[in-house]
């Protein structure tokens, strides 16, 4: 019985020995029993592999779709050259957003009306008419009618042609406004037919003919007090497509003021620094050419050599969006124009550490003492 026991306890002890290794059977037989099979280890591996795969062959075809989508546009460009004339007037661009033009005072402008004039039928364009800070006191709580009547005071009205974008309630617009304001004059500006809240499509005929509704409005109530155009970017292709005409009915305005302006649109275009198409292989027939045939031309290095009133231009050398040299090369074209013989033409430069770039040289220091010089002169030419 004894026997029995102690061969069963033997065979148990057997049994046990070979479930259990021995003394890990010098430090390998515990290192293949935790070994993974060779199926879970291959996907393993193959699953970074898997996600760099899926990774770069998303990649690839987002670079493709961009690849295509800047290889169509050109074409597209050119089949429908009316995307080409939005991009140059960007009228739905309505920045600042959620604003009442309504409601000038909403920006701080509470010496300031809201008018609604039409040039042709089918055609309303809003106007704002800020009055100077000498009269605030006395505009506060009047009509319309008041304000029509202030611009026979014994003050000066600059009618301003602002740029593409935006609205008349722009927040650098609005700016500049208080700073002519606090100088003594008249403010008048507008948005063109198509921008803002003003109805009708744009064009660069129906730009040029509402600001002359609008300066023929102003002069029928501003007597004799002298009348200036301030264009700035775009608006200074309206401007000196306005004067111009003025000029040869022979109604100039007192004054012309170009604040960074260009020679014409093609040149404009073709020297955006956003244009990345500039050297894409048929630039001008892709996308200048759509542009004249879409009428639109603002050739202000064109119409300066019609023109017979002061001109003076302002432009910051770091300005992104209008080239400093566009306006540098306008104003050599103007200096030596025979209809600018009997008047003054001025050129002022922004130092590049200004930083008053496309839109901010109304923050200049300098600029009452550059208006009172200049158009002193011009006032003083008016009256004799």
């Amino acid at each position: 019985m004894r026997k029995r026991n102690e061969s069963v306890t033997v065979e148990h002890e057997r049994a046990a020995a070979a479930a259990v290794p021995g003394p890990l059977d010098k430090g390998c037989s515990l290192r293949r029993s935790l070994r993974l099979p060779a199926s879970a280890a291959a996907e393993g591996m193959k699953r970074p592999l898997g996600r760099r795969y899926g990774l770069w062959f998303r990649l690839r075809k987002l670079l493709l779709w961009l690849l295509g989508m800047y290889i169509a546009i050109p074409f597209l460009v050119k089949l429908c050259p009316a995307i080409q004339a939005k991009l140059v007037f960007l009228n739905f661009v309505r920045v600042p957003y959620f604003i009442d033009l309504k409601r000038p005072q909403d920006q701080g402008l509470n010496h300031t009306c809201n008018y609604y004039l039409q040039p042709e039928e089918d055609v309303t364009i809003g106007v704002w008419h800020t009055v100077p800070a000498a009269l605030w006191k006395n505009s506060r709580g009047k009509d319309q009618l008041w304000f029509e009547e202030a611009l026979g005071s014994s003050h000066p009205v600059i009618l301003y042609l602002h740029g593409n974008a935006g609205t008349r309630g722009g927040d650098h617009r609005v700016e500049l406004y208080k700073v002519l304001s606090s100088l003594g004059y008249h403010v008048v500006t507008f948005d063109y037919r198509g921008w803002g809240d003003s109805i009708g499509s744009p064009s660069e005929r129906g730009m040029t003919y509402d600001a002359l509704h609008v300066f023929d409005w102003i002069k029928a109530r501003s007597g004799d007090n002298p009348v200036y155009i301030w264009g700035h970017s775009l608006g200074t292709g309206v401007a000196t497509n306005l004067v111009r005409r003025l000029c040869e009915r022979e109604t100039p305005p007192d004054a012309l003021i170009l604040e960074s302006p260009f020679t014409n649109i093609r040149e404009e275009a073709r020297s955006h620094p956003f244009s990345i198409y500039r050297y894409f292989p048929g630039f001008d027939w892709f996308f200048l050419d759509p542009i004249t045939t879409s009428g639109i031309k603002f050739a202000n290095d064109e119409n300066v050599k019609y023109i017979s009133c002061s001109l003076l231009i302002l432009h910051a050398e770091d300005d992104p969006v209008v080239p400093f040299h566009l306006g540098k090369k306008l104003y050599n074209i103007a200096a030596t124009s025979r209809s600018f013989r009997d008047y003054k033409v001025q050129f002022v430069p922004f130092h590049t550490d200004l930083g008053y770039r496309h839109k901010y040289i109304y923050r200049s220091p300098e600029l009452p003492r550059i208006l009172r010089e200049f158009l002193g002169k011009s006032e003083h030419e008016h009256h004799h």
